[in-house]
């Protein structure tokens, strides 16, 4: 059985920073694409960051580009995202995704492409 857990949230001032892991079993981690989401309430789950199976190309919204940073180590089947410089408007429940790419280089944006994910974990950022 997937699982998909991530821990790392909690309640920062803004400026601060904060780091996500998720931790998957029960798949072949280095053959998945993962990626990060968010959703805050009342708005529909959007796109954060995503990472190929290698860790060889990333992407991020414009939104979080040049704050945050996806990684991943396949080691230790885990997924992070560092987050600095927050501000308050990225007070979200953070969700990690993995989907099976066989190797390809590509990773993904879209809430549909992906085949698991995680029960998520609150961030929120204070003014």
């Amino acid at each position: 059985q997937v699982q998909l857990v991530e821990s790392g949230g909690g309640l920062v001032q803004a400026g601060g920073s904060l780091r996500l892991s998720c931790a998957a079993s029960g798949l072949t981690f280095s053959s998945y694409a993962m990626g990060w989401f968010r959703q805050a309430p009342g708005k529909e789950r959007e796109f954060v960051a995503a990472i190929s199976w290698s860790g060889g190309s990333t992407g991020y919204a414009d939104s979080v580009k040049g704050r945050f940073t996806i990684s991943r180590d396949n080691a230790k089947n885990t997924v992070y995202l560092q987050m600095n410089r927050l501000k308050p408007e990225d007070t979200s429940v953070y969700y990690c995704a993995a989907r099976s790419t066989r190797y390809s280089t590509t990773w993904y944006t879209k809430t549909r492409e992906y085949d698991y994910w995680g029960q998520g974990t609150q961030v929120t950022v204070s003014s």
